[in-house]
C-alpha cells in the first residue's frame, strides 16, 4: 500500500514539474503539428524540384512537350554509327558455299565433343555448333568451292567414322584484300 502511494506521489510530482507527457490530451495536437510539417515539407521539396533546370518541361498551355539537348549529341551518334559501319563491314559478308555437317545428334555432349575434337584436330577450319530442335548440329569449314570441302571430307574420315556430308549453306566470306583498292595519294 506504501508503495503504491509513494508511485502516485512520484507521479503526481513528475506531472506539476512537466516531466510525464499525458498522450491522451495532447495526441490530437501532436498529430496536428506533425501533419502539418510533414505537408510543409513535402510541398517545399516539391518547389525546388520544379525550379530546378530539367531538360524535359511540359508546358502548361498546350499537351506538347518541349525537348531541349545538347546539338553535340547528334554528332556522336552519327560518329559511332560510321564507326560501327566501317568496323563491322568485312565481318557481315556473307555467301553461298560449303560446310561439312559432322555429327546431327539428340546428344549435347556428343556434339560438342566432336566440335572440340574438329578444334583439335584441324584448327584452320571454324566449327560451328547449331541446336535445331531437337537435333544438335556441328558444321565446319567456310568453303567456296565444293573441291575444298572434299579435301576435308577425306582427311575427317579417319576421325569421324560415321560419315561426313557437304552441305550447301551460307558461309562467311573472308575479306579480299586487294592492293588496287587503296587510293592513290
Amino acid at each position: 500500500m506504501k508503495i503504491l502511494h509513494l508511485k502516485g506521489a512520484l507521479k503526481s510530482t513528475l506531472k506539476e514539474t512537466g516531466f510525464i507527457f499525458d498522450f491522451n490530451k495532447h495526441m490530437k495536437k501532436t498529430f496536428l503539428i506533425t501533419a502539418v510539417l510533414i505537408s510543409f515539407s513535402s510541398f517545399s521539396q516539391g518547389l525546388s524540384q520544379t525550379s530546378r533546370d530539367t531538360v524535359w518541361k511540359k508546358t502548361i498551355d498546350s499537351n506538347s512537350i518541349v525537348v531541349k539537348k545538347d546539338p553535340r549529341i547528334d554528332l556522336l551518334v552519327k560518329k559511332q554509327a560510321q564507326i560501327n559501319e566501317e568496323t563491322t563491314k568485312d565481318a557481315r559478308k556473307a555467301g553461298k558455299g560449303y560446310r561439312l555437317l559432322i555429327i546431327n545428334t539428340i546428344k549435347r555432349d556428343d556434339a560438342i565433343a566432336a566440335k572440340t575434337k574438329v578444334y583439335a584436330n584441324f584448327p584452320e577450319l571454324k566449327a560451328y555448333l547449331l541446336y535445331q530442335s531437337p537435333y544438335f548440329k556441328v558444321k565446319a569449314g567456310n568453303f567456296k568451292e565444293r573441291k575444298e570441302a572434299e579435301v576435308y571430307q577425306k582427311k575427317m574420315k579417319a576421325y569421324f567414322p560415321n560419315g561426313i556430308f557437304i552441305m550447301n549453306d551460307v558461309i562467311e566470306m573472308k575479306p579480299e584484300k586487294d592492293e588496287d583498292k587503296t587510293p592513290n595519294l
